[in-house]
């Protein structure tokens, strides 16, 4: 196919590397070494306190993206995709209206196609009544580009966004706090697993309130004063910094949509069918734009399978399972489906648990908080969903997202040879406890009434 992308940035990358994934795991790498190096006190190695220059720091994580981004300038060459400069917008649903950036020229100011990909990616939600007229609040872009070190910092939101940059900010050096207007950090995430996090954020954030709102901030000389409402003993205090993690919204504003046939959800998502169609017959839609979780893995498959069903009628988008990482200390990993999902859905299902206290390799690393479980089909004993805490979750779920896309049953994990001594070995140890067969934790299977 002749290929021509159109990107008001003007390098490639999108959400994900420019001011997402990429330079919040780059900062996080960064936090989990300096906590590293202070648990390792109680195996009597001790270091003295972190120099933290913000500006080296700063460079480092841009020479990331640079690195990343010249590479994926390099690819498109050698594919020989067309790359335009500009901002786009639908004249009609086969005609792309071009408008310079800057004092950019233009060699034709209109695209026209046989079909058009939209995959314009999201950006952080707003709260109008908090948009104040200064530096001191910050949404996940800002807080990205790591202006400074504040003394203090209260983050508003208990998602992951929220919870990752805190945990870079509270190794840097401040004094970060949270508030979550829900009962527990990581709504719709399962409890067991959000647990070992939070008891690690209660020692290395200054506060976290749950059940409580931001109600109004204000700027009072050098600080933000903010008025709580809700479980906080103090209702009003002051910070020297505020970071928004209130969601994301997809950028699907000022596109000409409206030109075309393409149908619009309440929430502002372009609708899709399962091979990424829109409502218009020349227009597709991918990613953040289309729904849904809003992840860069998943955004990425789904421009696979939208390009394939352009060439073969059968490709789908219809994944069992797709794969979310919370990259905290201790990280958060899951798949498929959640114990309370399960329940919302009084959908019948078994747990299989290993505690890492069991495994001998978190014994090693002084990491015994982590878990693993297995969502069960109880009828078919087929694993259905997987969930994980404990460091390097993220690194582990992939067994599990290939184990449930593939029908595994819990028998198929555990004549599975798994490593030892390693992590991983936690993915079959809860598939032998479910079976009464574990090697390292006596847990016998119960009888069947």
């Amino acid at each position: 196919m002749q290929v021509t992308l159109v990107d008001f940035e003007p390098r490639l990358g999108g959400v994900c590397l420019l001011r997402g994934c990429i330079p919040s795991k780059a900062l996080l790498h960064v936090a989990k070494t300096i906590a590293e190096a202070g648990g390792l006190a109680d195996w009597g190695v001790d270091f003295t306190k972190p120099s933290i220059d913000i500006d080296v720091l700063r460079a480092r994580k841009e020479k990331v993206i640079a690195t990343l981004c010249g590479g994926l300038k390099q690819i498109g060459a050698k594919r020989k995709i067309n790359f335009v400069h500009a901002r786009g917008s639908f004249e009609n649903s086969q005609t792309l209206k071009l408008e310079a950036i800057g004092d950019e020229r233009l060699a034709d100011n209109r695209i026209t196609f046989n079909h058009c990909i939209v995959a314009t990616g999201s950006s952080p939600a707003r709260i109008p009544a908090f948009d104040l007229p200064t530096h001191r609040v910050m949404n996940s872009t800002g807080a990205l580009e790591l202006p400074d070190v504040p003394d203090s910092l209260l983050v508003v939101g208990g998602g992951y966004i929220g919870l990752e940059i805190g945990t870079v900010y509270a190794a840097l050096g401040s004094q970060v706090s949270i508030v979550e207007m829900t009962v527990g950090l990581l709504p719709g995430a399962d409890r067991d697993l959000v647990r070992p996090l939070q008891k690690r954020l209660q020692r290395d954030f200054e506060a976290i309130y749950l059940n409580t709102k931001v109600v109004a901030l204000a700027e009072r000389g050098d600080a933000i004063e903010v008025t709580f409402d809700g479980d906080v003993e103090k209702e009003t205090q002051r910070f020297d910094r505020v970071l928004l993690c209130v969601g994301r919204q997809p950028s699907s504003a000022n596109l000409g949509l409206e030109n075309t046939k393409v149908e619009l959800d309440a929430r502002g998502f372009l609708v899709v069918d399962h091979q990424l169609r829109t409502a218009d017959p020349h227009i597709l839609a991918i990613g953040d734009v289309a729904g849904e979780p809003m992840l860069a893995h998943k955004a990425a498959h789904q421009g696979k399978t939208a390009v394939e069903a352009l060439r073969a009628a059968g490709a789908s988008f219809e994944p069992l399972a797709i794969p979310a990482v919370v990259f905290t200390d201790p990280e958060i990993a899951w798949a498929g489906l959640t114990e309370t999902q399960a329940k919302k859905q009084e959908r019948p299902y078994e747990v299989a648990q290993f505690p890492w206290a069991a495994s001998g390799r978190a014994q090693a690393i002084g990491r015994t908080e982590g878990l693993t479980k297995w969502i069960i089909d109880p009828k078919t004993q087929r694993v259905v969903g997987c969930g994980i805490v404990g460091a390097g979750a993220g690194d582990l779920i992939g067994e599990a997202v290939l184990a449930i896309e593939m029908n595994c049953t819990v028998g198929n994990l555990t004549k599975t040879i798994h490593p030892h001594p390693t992590l991983g070995e936690t993915l079959g140890g809860a598939a032998e406890v479910h079976l009464g067969i574990a090697t390292d934790l006596y847990r016998p299977k119960r009888k069947q009434k």
